[in-house]
């Protein structure tokens, strides 16, 4: 196809994007499945057509942020999370520790009256029942949105959203100088920014991997200049954000060796201890142990291996074993991280990066609950390798929302075997691929 053609028609494609993207911004609910994949399915086809074609990197980059402008003053569609960003921002405006109290506590007469905390909020709330366990990085913007805006709650979703999208720009210039530092095409940072799951999931529907993504991206970037200080205070702030990058550690380890990750380690550690130190205490740490034990032994959704094993039990002992299976996976997980980080040494940043994503799929793959917004950590660190698995689950994991198309959020069998055969497929197929270039390399050798 002819540059200019292809320019043309690579233009053509983004403004249709622009404009499905408007819809599903401000005219697509969860409940309309149908509509919402149609539009998915538009974003998501312009997005791999652009993606190879011989595009100007500056042009494609500029529309990956417009994109996420044009959500700037919707409210989030897909997720209702963003009322318990308001609520606990609004107990933090208030002096009251977010860790303290039970939504549903604050709602009794003799629980101590907070501005803000309202029977109309409450309702709104998706875990009522529930200590928050959002981290303390988190925690400071949800604080800052409500001292921004202490009386309207889309007023507070702009100022958290402003936050999250000053976020992605940072992720994406770093990922492109991430890129070249490890030698790898710069088009690749176009996997990340034009992604439409990036897009909806993390500035449209407001979900907080946007941050914590850009803090693990700049502790990656400081590592190529050594600066074992700073990458570890970033490092510490992105586990301050969501404490999933905790899993990254062992890595570290074997990048770093025993005695530079001492270190690397003691700045982590202090960086993590001065953010939740003034909000922590026995009762808090408690209640946060206690959610996340919910989260293990109580949630499932979009699962892969878990359901197979959940059905295997149902046949076996006639009820859902999640109780055992959700810590029994984690523990699997563990052990297979750990495992994975015993290797000699992890030379480099971009072999550092390919393992982390690496040991981030085995915990998607394990895991009870795999919301699709936890597939973006997967999509900026497989970015900086020559594995696209994950770009092909970002376009199936959409078809979890069939779940939303009635009240009782039952999901859809037929299509989750659909997701992840096609998933678990396209990742064997890759793993061969990769391991006969490297038999072939080697011979060659």
């Amino acid at each position: 196809m002819a540059p200019a053609k292809s320019n043309l028609l690579s233009y053509a494609a983004l403004a249709v994007s622009a404009a499905a993207y408007a819809a599903l911004a401000y005219a697509t609910p969860r409940t309309n499945f149908t509509q919402l994949l149609l539009l998915y399915a538009v974003v998501f086809v312009a997005y791999l057509f652009v993606l190879n074609q011989r595009f100007s990197l500056r042009h494609g980059l500029a529309a990956a942020l417009l994109f996420r402008l044009i959500f700037l003053l919707a409210t989030p569609a897909l997720s209702d999370d963003f009322f318990r960003f308001v609520w606990d921002g609004r107990l933090l405006a208030a002096g009251v520790n977010p860790y303290l109290y039970l939504p549903q506590f604050l709602m009794q007469p003799e629980a101590p009256q907070v501005p803000g905390i309202t029977p109309e909020l409450f309702a709104q709330l998706n875990s009522q029942a529930y200590y928050s366990v959002y981290p303390p990085v988190s925690q400071a913007v949800f604080w800052l949105a409500v001292q921004l805006s202490p009386q309207s709650i889309t007023g507070s979703v702009v100022v958290m959203r402003l936050i999250l999208l000053l976020a992605e720009a940072g992720s994406i210039l770093l990922l492109w100088r991430l890129l070249r530092k490890m030698g790898l095409p710069e088009k690749y940072v176009l996997l990340y920014a034009l992604n439409p799951l990036v897009i909806l999931e993390l500035v449209g529907n407001l979900h907080f991997e946007a941050l914590m993504i850009f803090f693990l991206l700049l502790a990656l970037y400081q590592l190529f200049y050594h600066r074992l200080v700073w990458s570890g205070f970033a490092f510490g702030l992105a586990i301050g954000t969501k404490l999933l990058p905790l899993m990254f550690l062992p890595f570290l380890v074997s990048k770093l060796g025993m005695r530079r990750f001492i270190l690397y380690g003691t700045v982590v550690l202090i960086t993590v201890v001065a953010q939740f130190a003034p909000l922590v205490n026995q009762q808090v740490l408690h209640n946060i142990l206690q959610s996340l034990d919910l989260y293990l032994t109580r949630f499932e959704f979009n699962a892969s291996i878990y359901y197979l094993l959940r059905w295997l039990g149902f046949q076996l002992v006639g009820y859902n074993a999640i109780f055992i299976l959700g810590p029994l996976l984690s523990l699997v997980t563990l052990v297979v991280i750990l495992s994975m980080a015993s290797v000699k040494k992890l030379g480099s940043v971009r072999r550092l990066a390919g393992y982390m994503g690496a040991a981030l799929t085995v915990y998607l793959l394990l895991s009870t609950t795999v919301h699709p917004w936890y597939l973006t950590t997967l999509l900026a660190l497989t970015a900086m390798s020559h594995f696209r698995f994950a770009v092909a689950w970002s376009g199936l994991a959409i078809l979890s929302y069939a779940a939303y198309r009635t009240p009782a959020h039952r999901e859809d069998t037929l299509l989750l075997m659909l997701e992840y055969g096609l998933v678990i497929l396209w990742l064997a197929a890759e793993v061969y691929l990769y391991r006969q270039r490297r038999s072939h390399a080697n011979l060659n050798g």
